[in-house]
């Protein structure tokens, strides 16, 4: 077990996301066990391990969705732990679910629409889609008046991506983002949530499985039985770890 006591390259002296001595239980049954986890400003951090580890709990944990029994989360040094899930995300946390969760029945433009919700004030301020989310998915610009239940599972992903962002984050959660997709519509989310970081500063916590994806992260940690059991920069992420923590 690798416990992390010393600086990292995404654990500057002010984390945009610190979590500590979290502990998270579902009735009695132990989930998270005193797990330390920070996101650096304008870092992209990779969370890894096997199915039923604790990793969505974690996500859910930091969104408002589960409550800690013990520990704290704090977003620039202060405490979120008594937010809701939407105080949270006006924050500037944003999501995509494990499973992208689109609302099909509206269209791709009205997705789009309800990411504005997420911002301070709401659709007060604007009600325009930022150029920027055209920029990093082309292909949702052609398809505004499209169910998005029409959309392929790739643009589908890439619609949940682009509502996030239009609230306008400082953190970006993802949740196993490339479940599902073909391997070629992979490449292009991993090269536009690279780009997210890169271009715009925002932060991004990922639970990802697929290796490449994973690689792109600056810095991983790892989960075995709700805790942290090693971490490092992916640059250094070792065959030994990756049997450990990715393989089936």
């Amino acid at each position: 077990m690798v416990n992390q006591t010393v600086s990292s390259p995404n654990q500057a002296p002010q984390p945009l996301l610190d979590i500590s001595n979290l502990n998270v239980y579902y009735g009695e049954s132990h989930i998270l066990r005193n797990v330390d986890l920070s996101v650096g400003p304008g870092k992209m951090v990779c969370l890894i391990g096997r199915n039923g580890v604790g990793k969505t709990t974690l996500l859910k944990t930091v969104l408002g969705l589960l409550s800690p029994r013990t520990g704290n989360i704090a977003l620039e040094g202060h405490s979120i732990l008594h937010k809701t899930p939407d105080q949270r995300a006006r924050l500037g946390i944003g999501y995509v679910p494990q499973g992208r969760e689109i609302i099909p029945s509206l269209t791709v433009q009205e997705n789009l629409m309800l990411g504005l919700e997420a911002r301070p004030q709401g659709r007060k301020k604007s009600s325009a889609i930022p150029d920027q989310v055209f920029q990093l998915f082309p292909v949702l610009a052609s398809m505004l008046r499209r169910m998005g239940g029409d959309l392929s599972g790739g643009q589908q992903q890439q619609l949940a991506i682009a509502r996030a962002l239009v609230g306008n984050p400082r953190l970006l959660v993802l949740d196993e983002p490339t479940e599902g997709i073909q391997p070629s519509i992979i490449l292009e989310i991993e090269a536009a949530v690279r780009r997210i970081v890169e271009s715009t500063g925002v932060s991004v916590l990922l639970v990802e499985q697929h290796l490449h994806f994973v690689r792109q992260a600056d810095w991983y940690y790892a989960m075995q039985k709700g805790g942290i059991v090693a971490s490092g920069s992916t640059d250094e992420l070792s065959n030994d770890v990756i049997q450990s923590f990715l393989a089936v």
